[in-house]
């Protein structure tokens, strides 16, 4: 499984996957900068290997800030996962893969909505119009 980023070529396929009320959802937010998402990076491709059903999108903070929005990442990485387009997560997560592993797959069993900050709601609908819009440079 390939891991979506904010490139126009994903757009479609994000949006699909927010559409699914069913299909759990990970966005991982990190930054260029950051050496410890650059580690991660690597992790977070093998974890979404062997969850084919699910939909893995890696953004950049800086470079889709118009898609992140008012989302606020105090520390990286900062996973929020969803179920379509309901937060069933989100905070900063241990960059070890066997935690992020356990933490997704707890959760695909049988997360359940939380209060999530309004900007982490509102992420989907970046992408329901998102298809072929470009991506922030």
């Amino acid at each position: 499984m390939t891991v979506f980023t904010a490139a126009p070529q994903h757009r479609g396929e994000i949006a699909r996957a927010f559409a699914d009320a069913a299909r759990v959802v990970v966005v991982s937010f990190c930054a260029a900068w950051c050496d410890t998402c650059g580690e991660f990076r690597a992790v977070y491709e093998r974890i979404a290997q062997a969850r084919p059903q699910i939909a893995f999108i890696w953004l950049d903070i800086e470079d889709d800030a118009k898609i992140v929005g008012d989302i606020d990442v105090e520390n990286f990485p900062t996973l929020a996962v969803y179920r379509g387009t309901t937060p069933l997560h989100f905070g900063v997560s241990l960059p070890q893969e066997q935690a992020v592993a356990r933490l997704i797959d707890a959760i695909e069993r049988g997360g359940r909505s939380f209060a999530a900050p309004p900007a982490v709601h509102d992420l989907p609908r970046a992408f329901e119009s998102a298809d072929d819009a470009p991506r922030d440079e």
